[in-house]
């Protein structure tokens, strides 16, 4: 049986399973998580809905970000690749979708950019149903001087 709110629009957020931050975690040593509930912060520093981390300064952090995949996405992308520019680790969980113009604006192509995708689907949250599409982790390494 199909778990229906996967194939919904009543939210767009994808909580990350915890298994598969923690071994990003062990690689990049995060310090903050821009897009989190208080349910689901995967960092012991992190914004909510309500903090709008989109207009936080995030400079001088570790980041993690899982962003919400509704039209607002495109915005986080920006966000990720502009603070990288300023020589901050970002590492960004988004849906593979390399049809996009974020995609071709600020991923491919880009300097100190690595793709990975995800081999599968993940599971999402505590869903028992993979996600009903493919995902990519997007890693820019900025200078990384930390």
């Amino acid at each position: 049986m199909l778990n229906k709110s996967l194939f919904s629009s009543k939210t767009n957020e994808w909580s990350t399973p915890q298994k598969f931050f923690d071994e990003l975690n062990k690689e990049f040593n995060f310090t903050l998580d821009p897009c989190a509930t208080k349910e689901n912060a995967k960092c012991k520093k992190f914004y909510t809905e309500k903090d709008n981390g989109l207009i936080q300064d995030w400079s001088r952090e570790r980041i993690f970000c899982n962003p919400p995949y509704g039209s607002c996405l495109k915005d986080w992308v920006k966000k990720c690749y502009e603070i990288a520019q300023d020589e901050t680790l970002v590492v960004l969980l988004i849906p593979a979708r390399t049809d996009t113009k974020y995609f071709h604006q600020y991923i491919y192509k880009q300097k100190n950019v690595e793709i990975r995708f995800i081999k599968g689907r993940l599971k999402f949250g505590d869903s028992k149903n993979s996600a009903p599409f493919p995902s990519m982790l997007v890693i820019y390494n900025g200078l990384d001087k930390h």
